[in-house]
């Protein structure tokens, strides 16, 4: 047993200083995997150490997606290591023979975090789901559902499930993102309303945008140059600018 502090920093580590100088890399595979099932930020750490077991030394996992899905809570947007967890879960979920209902699955609960997630995650996560349904077209019918949101009464997802076989989100539509067309932020807005359109086929590259800040959005709007825009299309005549305002009558502006 290690403390959690310990734990994290021989983590962050592992992927890149320790397995590569190991004759036998595959003796970590109970730490690793005793690691992944801690739980929060140990278990987004260990995900590095287990990818490079996974792909290079033929580890099996058989409960990994399901573990992977567990970890999708409402902390993934903010917690300190989001970048390091979406280009990993990028390329887990890069195959094209993961099931439909799987990616589903990651697509909808991505898309109900996403409800409460700060701009600079938003950007990040609607390209990251837009390349699933690139690599996964049979998810498409979250989007082009007939009738859509309208025509349910409740929406089939089972938030709660974690088993992403039983959530039930094929059956599902993605009513989140038509939220965020509504975003208070221009850019997210306008990023959602990407997928009312056919998606091109050339997957976007998010590298640029795993580890996006607030700071940096910020400083972009600041920068942006100031545009007159006009307040008022005529002038005003009375105390609430109205025609045949009794106010008018009293009330005079100098």
């Amino acid at each position: 047993q290690l403390p959690t502090g310990l734990y994290k920093k021989v983590l962050v580590i592992l992927h890149d200083s320790i397995l590569p100088y190991m004759n036998e890399p595959t003796l970590m595979i109970d730490f690793l995997t005793v690691a992944y099932g801690i739980g929060g930020a140990i278990s987004l750490l260990a995900l590095n150490g287990l990818f490079i077991l996974i792909h290079q030394h033929n580890l099996e996992y058989p409960d990994f997606y399901k573990k992977l899905y567990s970890l999708l809570d409402p902390s993934i947007y903010h917690v300190k290591y989001r970048a390091r967890f979406f280009h990993l879960a990028d390329l887990f979920l890069s195959s094209s023979h993961l099931p439909a209902y799987l990616v589903a699955a990651f697509i909808k609960r991505l898309s109900r975090l996403a409800l409460t997630a700060p701009p600079e995650a938003l950007l990040m996560v609607i390209p990251f789901i837009c390349n699933l349904f690139r690599r996964h077209p049979a998810c498409k019918v979250l989007v082009h559902r007939p009738n859509g949101p309208e025509g349910m009464s409740e929406d089939p997802y089972i938030m709660e499930e974690e088993e992403p076989s039983e959530s039930r989100a094929l059956e599902s539509s993605l009513w989140e993102i038509q939220s965020l067309q509504n975003h208070y932020h221009p850019d997210v807005a306008k990023a959602a309303a990407t997928l009312n359109q056919s998606l091109s086929e050339v997957e976007d590259d998010i590298s640029g945008l795993l580890e996006l800040s607030a700071y940096e959005l910020f400083d972009k709007e600041v920068k942006k140059k100031a545009v007159d825009v006009p307040l008022e299309f005529e002038q005003i005549r009375g105390l609430f600018g109205k025609k045949n305002d009794i106010f008018a009558e009293h009330f005079t502006l100098d």
